[in-house]
């Protein structure tokens, strides 16, 4: 990944995955970076989530909180990660990114059970 990546900076990305009949679904999302790794977060039960079960393809760009699409499209490979270091690298990026926010996050998924549940995706951008 190149060291210039407003992927990386941005604060909210729009994440597409893709349905059985090639139909993207984009939704906007928080996204960290550590190393040449990105780092996105969610339910178990979401609808992306789902969809990277059937197929790793994906993509991103950078959006605005309601998803408006602010940048060109990145082609990149998605995948669950369940390797409990991966997925303490993952939470220390999102921590280090979103600071109070994720920490605000995290302390109201701990009171409602949701924080152990967490799926973590780790995602590779293609030609970078």
């Amino acid at each position: 990944m190149s060291k210039v990546n407003p992927l990386v900076d941005a604060s909210y990305v729009s994440f597409a995955t893709f349905r059985k009949t090639g139909v993207q679904v984009a939704t906007p999302v928080w996204c960290a970076g550590d190393g040449d790794d990105l780092f996105i977060f969610s339910d178990p039960e979401a609808g992306k989530v789902k969809r990277l079960r059937n197929s790793p393809r994906s993509k991103l760009a950078v959006c605005d909180v309601r998803g408006k699409v602010l940048g060109p499209w990145s082609d990149a490979t998605a995948v669950i990660i369940s390797d409990p270091a991966l997925i303490a690298r993952a939470l220390a990026a999102l921590r280090k990114k979103y600071g109070w926010q994720m920490r605000l996050l995290d302390m109201g998924s701990k009171v409602t059970g949701k924080f152990h549940r967490r799926t973590y995706i780790q995602v590779h951008i293609h030609d970078q």
